[in-house]
């Protein structure tokens, strides 16, 4: 199933996509609530209302404003340095175990909502990349039975101010500006996508100038490998929410050049299967403005 979390004028609800258009679950049930908290903890909530949906009625995917798949995530965990050639393109060496950071609530917003650029910085870079939904929780998940307790699949816009992420040994100032990762729009089930989301074409652009090009299949630790590697240390709960780090040719690497994301342009994050994540850029202090 590809699910949506967006708001229409009959308030935020959980959509099912059917192509162009979109059953609202939440009229149909409830208890499903209005963003995938509820599914990802129950699943029997949609298996109560399956026979409902083909009959149900429709409303166009473009009449709903995305909102976050989980508004309320519990742990929010990025793995860096995943793809060889762009380990090397950061002049790292390739590791022998996962870049682990964590992301602030603050830090991530909905696909089609401003990102925004700080005040302090010119330097806001793009990456894009794989995010999966934790839904049966656990700890020291083997490998073999990770990709159990995934929900579902969605993309990340990782968006990095890099002379921040670069003033200490730890990446946490330059990946939790405010309204800087953008998640969404739509979310898939694993049965929608080759095992572990592998095997997808993954790319960033603005307009017609292609920024990112690569393949999740290209990443060094796979989703079930992740899992099984964070388990080790913590438990993960159901909403948790995991991306799976970004491919080659991020802004802060290009020659002669860096290329840093400006107001007025608006970034795409494009994953086969799973959809297209869009926001524009905008500056923190039009951001404010327009905010008050």
């Amino acid at each position: 199933m590809k699910y949506l979390v967006g708001e229409t004028t009959n308030g935020t609800a959980v959509f099912a996509v059917d192509g162009e258009n979109a059953v609202n679950l939440t009229a149909l049930n409830a208890e499903i609530g209005d963003d995938l908290i509820g599914i990802v903890q129950n699943p029997q909530l949609i298996e109560s209302i399956a026979d409902r949906i083909a009959d149900a009625p429709r409303v166009a995917v473009s009449a709903i404003t995305p909102a976050l798949p989980i508004a309320n995530p519990g742990t929010i965990i990025c793995l860096g340095l995943n793809y060889t050639d762009h380990i090397k393109e950061g002049g790292y060496d390739i590791p022998d175990y996962p870049a682990l950071f964590m992301r602030g609530k603050n830090s991530i917003m909905a696909a089609g909502a401003p990102l925004v650029r700080p005040t302090c910085s010119e330097k806001l870079d793009y990456e894009a990349e794989l995010m999966f939904i934790v839904g049966k929780g656990g700890r020291h998940i083997s490998e073999a039975d990770a990709l159990d307790h995934v929900f579902g699949y969605t993309v990340f816009n990782d968006g990095s101010v890099r002379d921040y992420q670069r003033k200490t040994h730890q990446w946490t100032p330059g990946k939790n500006f405010d309204d800087t990762g953008a998640i969404g729009p739509f979310v898939v089930t694993p049965d929608e996508v080759p095992a572990g989301a592998s095997g997808l074409k993954i790319e960033s652009r603005v307009g017609d100038e292609i920024l990112q090009s690569s393949n999740t299949g290209n990443m060094i630790w796979s989703v079930a490998q992740t899992i099984a590697t964070i388990s080790q240390y913590t438990t993960l709960e159901p909403g948790d929410l995991i991306a799976m780090g970004t491919p080659p040719g991020v802004g802060h690497a290009k020659k002669p050049n860096p290329r840093w994301l400006v107001p007025g342009e608006t970034v795409e994050i494009e994953i086969e299967g799973i959809g297209i994540c869009a926001n524009p850029i905008v500056d923190e202090a039009d951001h404010n403005k327009g905010a008050a």
